[in-house]
């Protein structure tokens, strides 16, 4: 991917004139706005003539302002935050959480993913950069249903030992939304030609690696703010965990009475004694 405008504004910042570099600074930090703004918009708000900005586009690598523009959507599609001044309205905020739940929930048939889960030997969830907090929190809501539910990569450490002792009786679950690490597909590849079945949750972007799992759970990131929404994923883990649950009701919730108990008696929780 080549470099985003924020690097090349950074990149070209001392060669610009002093105008150049006033409508740079404007848009330094209203990145997110450039994706609606055009150039005279950008002149007006930035305190210098269209001239002046079209200059600037060119001199930073853009033919046009459509060019920049695109750009910018870009990086959010990508999943890259871009920062704004602008507060962004809590209605339009909403909508868009309530879309994105909507796109992840009707319609979903989670039935095979749960079943595989219940029915397996041992889980491993594994996650990498901003999935790691959702593998974590998928392997806490699952170790509540069920036993034998484990997390990779451990903090410091590789993967290649948890691939290699997998079984044909385990199930992993890969978290991987946009923004995986270059090594994600070699994971998956990995996976694939373990003995283990692997399900894996993630946004539109994982769509090209379906073949390559048993199972494929897909959930919206779209936002209008400078961060991927996670409301989704975390609604779809929920649902999940409880319907792994629901697969072995009475073993399930034998699991979650003896946890409660020992929360009481450890006194681990506020309200449990």
């Amino acid at each position: 991917m080549s470099s985003t405008l924020a690097d090349r504004i950074d990149t070209t910042y001392l060669e610009l004139t002093p105008q150049e570099q006033r409508a740079a600074d404007f848009m330094r930090v209203h990145l997110a706005d450039l994706a609606v703004y055009n150039a005279t918009e950008v002149a007006r708000l930035s305190g210098v003539s269209k001239a002046t900005v079209s200059r600037l586009y060119r001199r930073l690598g853009f033919e046009s302002a459509d060019d920049l523009r695109e750009h910018v959507r870009g990086l959010r599609a990508f999943g890259i935050p871009v920062p704004s001044e602008a507060l962004t309205a809590h209605a339009s905020h909403l909508e868009q959480e309530v879309a994105n739940l909507r796109g992840a929930l009707i319609g979903i048939d989670l039935a095979a993913p749960a079943a595989l889960i219940a029915a397996a030997g041992r889980v491993l969830v594994m996650g990498f950069r901003n999935s790691y907090p959702m593998a974590l929190h998928l392997r806490q809501q699952l170790v509540q249903a069920r036993a034998s539910v484990e997390l990779a990569p451990q903090p410091g450490q590789s993967v290649g030992e948890d691939i290699a002792g997998l079984t044909r009786t385990d199930v992993v679950v890969l978290v991987g939304f946009r923004r995986r690490p270059e090594t994600f597909g070699r994971i998956v590849g990995a996976l694939q030609h373990s003995p283990a079945r692997v399900i894996l949750l993630t946004d539109p972007s994982g769509r090209k690696y379906a073949r390559q799992v048993d199972q494929l759970v897909e959930c919206p990131l779209d936002t209008v703010s400078a961060f991927d929404s996670y409301a989704a994923p975390a609604s779809i883990i929920g649902l999940l965990a409880s319907m792994v649950l629901a697969e072995n009701l009475r073993d399930g919730g034998r699991r979650i009475a003896s946890i409660n108990e020992t929360y009481r008696a450890m006194d681990e929780l506020e309200g449990t004694t």
